[in-house]
């Protein structure tokens, strides 16, 4: 069975196993993508017995690993910095948001056209993902896939780093 097809015959499944467990629409959404991407990134899918459970075991993984990070930030909210903590001067904070946004254009640059087009529309636009796989004329999975991509090439690109 190919992806394609478990993902029309199996997502809506899916997605509702993930809600029941992470009692969110979105985080199901999300951690289900992740799944798909995992499984088409299989080097070898032909030994996998049966596709449909690696997919809801791959999902049911990274839900517990979704939950393991809620637990974290629930117990470990971020430390409030005292009011007369010292920030680095504005023209450094300047300059180091000046070259992460040249490092985060150049590496836009670097995707393909339909990668970069989705990214831009949603991260940058704000716009939903099934209003951009229509003007795309592409299934709202391969925006998916295109945002989380560009999403990973540029978090590499922006983090290298710097080359002496």
């Amino acid at each position: 069975m190919r992806v394609a097809e478990l993902f029309r015959l199996h997502n809506r499944a899916l997605v509702a196993f993930l809600q029941g467990r992470l009692q969110s629409l979105s985080d199901a959404q999300e951690v289900a993508q992740e799944a798909y991407m995992r499984l088409v990134t299989l080097e070898q899918p032909g030994q996998v017995a049966s596709l449909r459970a690696y997919l809801f075991r791959i999902a049911s993984n990274l839900a517990v690993d979704r939950l393991r990070m809620r637990k974290v930030r629930e117990d470990h909210p971020p430390e409030v910095p005292e009011p007369d903590v010292h920030l680095a001067p504005v023209p450094e904070r300047h300059a180091a948001a000046t070259r992460q946004l040249h490092a985060l254009q150049a590496a836009l640059r670097e995707l393909p056209a339909k990668t970069g087009r989705a990214f831009v529309m949603h991260v940058i636009d704000g716009r939903e993902i099934g209003a951009i796989a229509r003007d795309m004329k592409i299934s709202e999975r391969m925006v998916r896939y295109h945002v989380a991509n560009a999403l990973a090439h540029c978090r590499a690109r922006v983090d290298e780093p710097e080359m002496p």
